[in-house]
């Protein structure tokens, strides 16, 4: 029997402000998380989100349950937001987010940066499949 460890999986994302780039958005970003690193809803413990300022349409915790078909049920799992520090020079339209989730001992969890949020971390954005499939 393998054992799991908790890990916590970062990513981050850029919308426009409004309820439907950041519905589309926040989805995108956690399905690819979701599904690039092979989570069960049971595996998850919660999902945090921070946004800049300047994103105020909608709380990401909201537009992830309105996102539709994301890989898991969001309706059992906590979530939770506030604002980013502000600091001089920060980008804009930026929401992160931090999963936190027990995965297989050793493994190697996998971040996202999507829709220009790239810039945050050249480190680890790659590119991820966000069409469903595992």
């Amino acid at each position: 029997m393998s054992e799991k460890r908790l890990y916590g999986i970062r990513g981050a994302t850029c919308t426009e402000n409004t309820p439907e780039s950041i519905i589309k958005n926040v989805g995108e970003l956690c399905r690819t998380l979701f599904l690039t690193n092979k989570l069960e809803t049971s595996d998850i413990v919660s999902v945090q989100f921070t946004v800049t300022p300047d994103i105020d349409a909608m709380n990401p915790a909201t537009a992830l349950r309105k996102a539709g078909d994301v890989g898991l049920d969001t309706s059992v799992i906590p979530l939770f937001c506030s604002q980013e520090p502000v600091t001089k020079g920060m980008p804009k339209s930026v929401i992160r987010t931090m999963v936190t989730a027990y995965m297989e001992q050793g493994a190697k969890p996998v971040g996202a940066y999507v829709n220009g949020a790239q810039i945050l971390r050249p480190d680890l954005a790659s590119k991820h499949p966000t069409d469903g499939t595992k």
